[in-house]
């Protein structure tokens, strides 16, 4: 009879991926990433392998991102009630895989896929099957997320990612932000949208590059601004420019999220970071039903999004 790890790491088995001066660390746990290295700068700000993951470091958000109002929503004409996993605002968050346990179905040096089963259940009463692979090759890194729908029914899938990037300044106020997003959400004291605007002449522009400065930014953008391949871009660079980085995310990634920490329970981990979170629908979705995927029995969706070192 098999027997289980005594002392296993809190964030599960650790998938090391190495790619000349490239070092990722996938976990099982959650599927996400720990660490994305190239040299001695450690591009996230990310965890230790034994700590208890906080703040969703590095975790995949499926099958849907960000918080949905209450928990409450409704599918052809049947409401669903899920766990609030955000008590204090009533809110339920970042999907159900977080603390799920994958399996490695594929792995090489460069590459690893995970895999995991979201049980139908109470609130979500589809199964769906999640694979993400991590892959390094000579332009950085890319995660590429994809649910299939197992149920007989069709079922409404997002995805969403929550990487924290550094380029490696004390504070993030210093670093340089250049953002795609036209429009931002506006949001009550929950988080959850109350309507848009268009960025143009407020705070909350950055689509020509600038410091963060002392701006607090728990912000959802959309309309965001594509180059001719399609992909759009958040990039974080020092004062000077001589080291930056940015993230990219495909065409299904309709919306961002971008997070300076200011309200993360631990005061040391705030604004040492910036959360990018890329994410294919936006805040409240499974609600509104904006950009959500209505996947069919046996349809499944791929995105994907990445990093790519500037300078360095």
């Amino acid at each position: 009879m098999a027997t289980s790890t005594v002392n296993a790491p809190a964030s599960g088995t650790q998938v090391e991926l190495r790619r000349g001066d490239q070092h990722a660390v996938a976990v099982t746990v959650g599927g996400g990433l720990r660490r994305y290295a190239v040299g001695d700068w450690d591009i996230l700000d990310g965890s230790a392998a034994d700590e208890l993951n906080t703040d969703a470091r590095g975790q995949l958000l499926v099958p849907w991102p960000n918080r949905l109002r209450d928990g409450a929503y409704s599918v052809d004409g049947t409401d669903h009630q899920l766990p609030l996993t955000e008590p204090a605002a009533h809110n339920a968050i970042h999907g159900l895989a977080r603390w799920l346990t994958w399996e490695i179905a594929e792995r090489d040096d460069e590459r690893v896929l995970l895999r995991c089963r979201i049980a139908a259940q109470a609130g979500y009463p589809w199964t769906v099957e999640v694979t993400a692979e991590h892959r390094l090759d000579d332009d950085g890194l890319t995660v590429t997320t994809t649910g299939r729908n197992l149920a007989a029914t069709p079922c409404p899938y997002g995805a969403g990612a929550h990487p924290y990037l550094t380029v490696g300044t004390a504070m993030i106020d210093e670093a340089v932000l250049g953002a795609p997003g036209a429009s931002r959400l506006l949001t009550d004291d929950r988080g959850l949208p109350t309507g848009r605007e268009p960025v143009d002449g407020t705070p909350y522009d950055f689509r020509q590059a600038r410091p963060i400065g002392e701006l607090a930014l728990d912000t959802g953008y959309g309309d965001l601004v594509r180059r001719e391949d399609g992909t759009a871009a958040v990039t974080l660079a020092t004062p000077d420019g001589a080291r930056a980085v940015e993230l990219w995310v495909d065409g299904r990634h309709r919306h961002l999220m971008l997070f300076t920490g200011d309200a993360l329970p631990d005061p040391s981990r705030r604004r040492r970071s910036l959360g990018v979170e890329p994410m294919t629908c936006p805040p409240n979705a499974l609600a509104t039903g904006e950009d959500v995927a209505m996947l069919a029995p046996g349809e499944q969706l791929s995105v994907s999004w990445g990093l790519r070192v500037l300078r360095a």
